[in-house]
């Protein structure tokens, strides 16, 4: 239905309306819109009350509206320290700077260490002086094994037809003691067709222990031992062939020791430590590993061979890192600064790839050194670290390890002052 108006009235009508302006700036930026927005926003409440009651806050107690208020003070303020400790670390330029290459560069710990000065002339040459005047035999060495790494090493059996009674090292008198005991009380179930495997496992393991080492440690270590060969029939022939190849070894679950020597070890050491690719494993910069030490990395087999891995002072002692399951030789780990007199001796950082530092075989590597060390009668283990060796640190707190201090300026190595964190571990 169409009424028919007249275009007077229309325009009567339209001229009673208001009309709001309403303007589009040609180029507003993002900034200008959202503040534009914020004073509606602003507008449209217009007090503080009023922003309470948009919240529901305006019925609560002055008590709890205080405590609203500071919570979020609270929470700007951590916010705002995040961010500028992101931003004042170079968390964020790392970020772009990863972007653009593409790979990491958070520097390693190694890196730290050859930033440090190169120590005068002049103190190099005290130092070579007065060694050659005060001490000329105490910087010899001599390959390994040393009577310290004899000494932790199991004990081989006799030849065949020794008399328990004169057997100097009290073998075969354990081994009948042992025998004996594991006869009464097996750790275990018998092996089908080997009625005596498990009697002789813990019988050859408690007499390689010697008589020094502490009645409690023996058991145990048999017990252990036991365990692992008698597992099977497969695992009794493997125990016996290594046991009959080498009697010394100090055995554990993962990794067993072997007497470091050039001869039998050298060549996989040094594949494992050189950066190279070894056991289909990539390569790596050979300086993550020797970045620390004294010495390294190497050029060749020769250059280690002549170096302090091969080349022990008679305070030392140097094990080889073998894996259990692999056979693979994973590293070196070294005893040092042997005090008798005083019951202590240190613990150096085990000698491995980076990617096997953090595997379980070098932490019980570590604990099968201070188990028989502690049974020999040591009262203290010290481990001695570079203070900028953040590695090494996180393994001291693994094995238990107590923090005493920080030695300014303990060491030389590789021309350079070291600080050392000295950590300790009592009997």
């Amino acid at each position: 239905l169409l009424i028919p108006c007249s275009s007077q009235a229309v325009l009567s009508t339209f001229s009673n309306c208001e009309i709001m302006p309403y303007s589009t700036p040609a180029e507003t930026s993002d900034f200008e819109k959202l503040q534009l927005a914020f004073a509606e926003i602003t507008k449209s409440f217009g007090s503080i009350e009023s922003i309470l009651e948009a919240f529901g806050l305006a019925d609560l107690p002055s008590a709890q509206r205080y405590g609203i208020v500071f919570g979020c003070f609270v929470f700007v303020g951590t916010v705002t320290a995040v961010l500028t400790l992101l931003v004042l670390g170079g968390s964020f330029q790392r970020i772009a700077e990863q972007q653009k290459t593409g790979s990491v560069t958070i520097a390693h710990d190694y890196k730290a260490r050859l930033d440090r000065p190169l120590l005068l002339e002049r103190l190099l040459d005290a130092r070579e002086r007065l060694l050659k005047q005060n001490y000329p035999n105490q910087g010899k060495r001599q390959e390994p094994p040393t009577n310290l790494t004899k000494m932790l090493l199991n004990i081989p059996p006799p030849p065949k037809g020794t008399n328990a009674d004169s057997d100097p090292t009290g073998y075969m008198r354990n081994y009948v003691v042992a025998y004996r005991k594991c006869q009464d009380k097996p750790g275990g179930g018998t092996l089908s067709g080997r009625p005596e495997a498990r009697f002789e496992a813990f019988a050859r393991s408690y007499a390689g222990c010697g008589d020094h080492t502490s009645l409690l440690y023996r058991r145990s270590y048999a017990r252990m031992y036991e365990h692992l060969c008698c597992e099977n029939h497969k695992a009794d022939d493997e125990y016996g062939a290594m046991y009959n190849e080498d009697p010394g070894r100090i055995v554990g679950r993962f990794c067993w020791l072997e007497g470091l020597e050039a001869k039998r070890h050298l060549e996989q050491v040094y594949g494992v430590t050189s950066g190279e690719s070894y056991y289909h494993k990539k390569g790596y910069n050979p300086s993550e590993v020797w970045g620390f030490q004294e010495d390294g990395p190497f050029q060749n087999k020769e250059a280690m061979r002549k170096s302090f891995v091969f080349q022990h002072k008679e305070n030392q002692a140097g094990f080889c890192i073998v894996q259990a399951v692999t056979k693979h030789i994973l590293g070196v780990i070294m005893l040092s600064k042997d005090d008798p007199e005083n019951l202590s001796i240190q613990l150096d950082p085990p000698i491995v790839a980076p990617s096997t530092f953090d595997g379980k075989e070098v932490l019980e590597s570590c604990f099968l050194v201070m188990d028989r060390l502690f049974a020999n009668g040591y009262r203290r283990i010290q481990l001695s670290i570079d203070a900028k060796d953040g590695q090494i640190s996180k393994l001291a707190d693994r094995l238990g390890f107590t923090f005493e201090g920080c030695l300014l300026k303990d060491q030389i190595v590789k021309e350079a002052s070291r600080d050392s964190n000295i950590y300790g571990m009592l009997n």
